[in-house]
């Protein structure tokens, strides 16, 4: 009895072997079914991670660790997943074309409102009211400090005011430089060092309001 019960066992074990699938068959699985409950929110995740760093001035750091590293980790399972579907599965690409878009898509719309500078544009726009309440209180003889107080949408390190241009430290601005935003009434050159102005390189943002780099 236990020998047709082990000899049962062992076939049953043979069955399971002989059905279960190679890696190939998982992955051409994998690629038939189009993007859906988790691919396409990841994308909307990575994408608002982006933005957030370009809404900041001079970039913030763990934003585009974070950013880039998820954006080519998709890119590459999209890529492919749409290289093995358009061998083996077309007719899914054509049914399901609007899953199948959604991703290139969301990648166009965060490029092209990062190109525009929309996310830095709209956070200042949206701060500027609070800033300027602060810049009333700085001191040009002395740097402010904040301690991370918030102005708006921006968390201040410290405020300081020299030759007329206010220039705000932001709280994790800057890649590899600290960074914050500046206000002048004067049009400033941007792009390239300012006398008496340390080493520092202003960009415009909108209206008076700038960022800047310190070198």
């Amino acid at each position: 009895m236990s020998a047709a019960s082990s000899d049962e066992d062992s076939v049953a074990k043979l069955i399971e072997i002989s059905h279960r699938p190679t890696v190939g068959q998982r992955l051409i699985s994998w690629a038939s079914r189009p993007p859906g409950r988790l691919y396409i929110p990841a994308c909307v995740v990575v994408a608002l991670v982006l933005l957030h760093e370009d809404s900041v001035p001079g970039g913030h750091l763990t934003s585009f660790v974070l950013g880039m590293g998820g954006g080519a980790f998709l890119a590459g399972m999209g890529a492919l997943r749409l290289g093995i579907a358009l061998t083996v599965a077309r007719p899914m690409i054509r049914y399901y074309w609007l899953r199948w878009i959604s991703a290139p898509a969301i990648a166009l719309l965060t490029l092209g409102l990062s190109v525009a500078d929309v996310p830095l544009t709209s956070r200042v726009e949206a701060s500027s009211a609070q800033l300027t309440e602060v810049r009333a209180t700085a001191d040009s003889s002395t740097t402010l400090p904040m301690g991370g107080e918030w102005a708006g949408w921006y968390p201040l390190r410290a405020v300081s005011v020299s030759d007329g241009i206010t220039r705000y430290t932001i709280r994790g601005a800057g890649l590899l430089h600290t960074s914050g935003l500046a206000y002048s009434t004067e049009a400033l050159p941007t792009g390239t060092f300012i006398d008496g102005q340390d080493s520092v390189v202003y960009e415009h943002v909108s209206g008076n309001w700038y960022s800047w780099t310190e070198y």
